[in-house]
């Protein structure tokens, strides 16, 4: 197991299945189960796809896509009652002209631009996907590795889930001659119970411009989508235009309302990060749903910048409910990985609501 996090888990006890020839042939689920399945880990099939549910003691749980690294749910314990788990992501199941991409919930981009001028290749939208460890500690720390190459790539994606937080970690090793260049972010689409309850407190004194999210196989909204801006509204009294592309804002005020319609990136600016000191975003931030009285904590690691954006009206034709994106990101100033190294970057997602 690639262990990301500074905690020591028992090395797994590795269960591997039985080669005979007599043997009844096994489902993809039913031969990871009987390879990697353990207390709290059930591999099982969703819609003909082969999907991992991890579940800790105190029942909260995370629903993951083997083939795509997709995480479509994670619904911990928040009340005390027996009953009390509350769904986290928004997710809009697999459907219509493509119907084996769910979209939302928690995604991994990682885009190649290399060559210069270049807006970026996705290097995971064909890409496969592959288990290749799980690890527990009892049933209060549980974790699956999946992998996959492109090119020159080996990556590497650690989902890990406790009972009070849940974590996303990707290791990508540089295996080639070549330095690579990459842009990259994790993507995590949070429920609201409504629009006009939506915020987010912890980025006051950050810089930020409006900037299109880094195109994924699991958008709700496109680039395009997301940069269009919106038309004036009930929910747009008292607000802001949002500023063009490039041109920088301080935050000034604690929290960030998330009933209107933007797209931004919570960065230093590229120029800022030439000088020997300069402020960075902060490390953790909070959304906050008056709705259902509910709080999470995200946490960036790795990363330097915080993707963040609001459908506004946009979200009606999806449902009641609201979502936003936002997550850990290097988009402004891309990565660059040079031969037989590596870079790492995670998110952690975690609640006092109990």
């Amino acid at each position: 197991m690639a262990s990301f996090f500074p905690f020591s888990l028992p090395k797994p006890n590795i269960i591997r299945a039985c080669s005979s020839s007599s043997a009844t042939t096994l489902t993809i689920p039913e031969t990871l189960d009987e390879k990697f399945g353990r207390k709290g880990i059930k591999f099982l099939e969703s819609d003909n796809v082969p999907i991992v549910e991890l579940t800790v003691r105190n029942g909260s749980s995370v629903r993951l896509r083997i083939p795509d690294a997709h995480v479509t749910s994670y619904k911990p314990k928040v009340y005390w009652k027996d009953d009390g788990f509350e769904e986290v992501l928004y997710t809009i199941p697999a459907g219509g002209a493509d119907s084996t991409k769910a979209k939302g919930g928690i995604g991994l981009v990682i885009n190649d631009v290399s060559e210069p001028g270049s807006k970026g290749s996705p290097l995971l939208s064909t890409s496969k996907w592959t288990v290749k460890d799980v690890d527990s500690d009892s049933i209060d720390a549980l974790q699956v590795e999946l992998s996959c190459t492109c090119g020159t790539l080996g990556i590497t994606y650690v989902v890990s889930l406790y009972p009070l937080s849940m974590a996303t970690a990707v290791i990508v090793k540089n295996n080639g001659r070549k330095a690579v260049t990459l842009t990259n972010a994790i993507l995590s689409y949070f429920r609201f119970k409504k629009r006009g309850g939506a915020a987010i407190q912890g980025l006051r004194g950050c810089s930020y411009c409006s900037h299109p999210p880094l195109s994924s196989p699991f958008e709700i909204l496109s680039p395009a989508e997301a940069m269009k801006a919106e038309s004036p509204g009930w929910f747009s009294f008292g607000s802001e235009p949002e500023d063009k592309p490039g041109s920088w804002t301080l935050q000034d005020i604690p929290f960030t309302i998330l009933k209107n319609k933007f797209t931004r990136v919570y960065a230093a600016p590229p120029k800022e990060r030439l000088k020997a000191f300069f402020n960075t975003p902060p490390s953790k931030y909070e959304t906050l749903d008056q709705g259902r009285e509910l709080f999470f904590r995200v946490i960036r690691i790795g990363f330097e910048d915080i993707y963040l954006s609001s459908p506004g009206s946009l979200s009606e034709k999806y449902g009641k409910e609201y979502f936003i994106c936002t997550g850990p990101a290097s988009m402004l100033v891309p990565v660059v990985v040079k031969p037989g190294e590596d870079w790492r970057g995670a998110q952690v997602i975690e609640h006092d609501n109990l």
